[in-house]
């Protein structure tokens, strides 16, 4: 049986970690791996009993950012420094655990329509999509410009007019931005 009270992580003035559930030392890695895991923990001062989970949270975060795996946007963290001694510090707190928990809620969502939309006929889809929004556009320049249709329409029902392979090579052109994107999206999923 679980305990709902969470696990106490001491640290030491050699700034070493120690688990008291596991009895054993333990890394930035390993309490990034327990916050992953929904494994909750607080971190005390070993010597003064004092909650410095918050600054430990930091860290993990700081080391992060270090190894490449840049999460947070440099107009955020300025913006979030900004924040210090403002007026408006004491509801930035509240907003953005708002905020993320909601992301986080609707996060499974997003991928299962990312999901879906990739896997099957959900290129096809796009693809479709993107044809018909070229019509759409070239169908409304048309009209807009009544000269061009009607060099088009000289061409003759056998003979693809100019405006016609340039609608082709747009096409063209959105597949293989799709495709790339495909290979994006199919990227990022397989490092989640």
């Amino acid at each position: 049986m679980t305990s709902d009270k969470p696990t106490t992580i001491k640290k030491y003035a050699n700034r070493r970690l120690y688990h008291t559930g596991t009895s054993t030392y333990v890394t930035l890695d390993d309490l990034a791996r327990m916050v992953k895991d929904g494994e909750e923990f607080v971190v005390q001062d070993a010597k003064s009993g004092n909650d410095i989970t918050r600054a430990v949270l930091g860290q993990i975060i700081f080391e992060q950012e270090n190894k490449g795996q840049h999460l947070m946007p440099i107009a955020f963290l300025r913006q979030l420094i900004r924040y210090y001694g403002d007026s408006m510090q004491s509801l930035v707190p509240s907003f953005l655990e708002t905020s993320l928990t909601a992301f986080t809620r609707d996060q499974d969502k997003l991928r299962d329509q990312m999901t879906k939309a990739l896997k099957g006929n959900g290129f096809e889809v796009m693809e479709e999509q993107a044809r018909r929004n070229v019509e759409m556009f070239s169908e409304a320049m048309r009209m807009w410009m009544p000269f061009a249709g009607a060099a088009g329409a000289e061409a003759g029902p056998d003979q693809p007019s100019e405006n016609t392979a340039n609608d082709e090579g747009e096409i063209e052109a959105l597949r293989r931005q799709l495709r790339e994107m495909q290979k994006t999206i199919e990227t990022i999923a397989k490092k989640d």
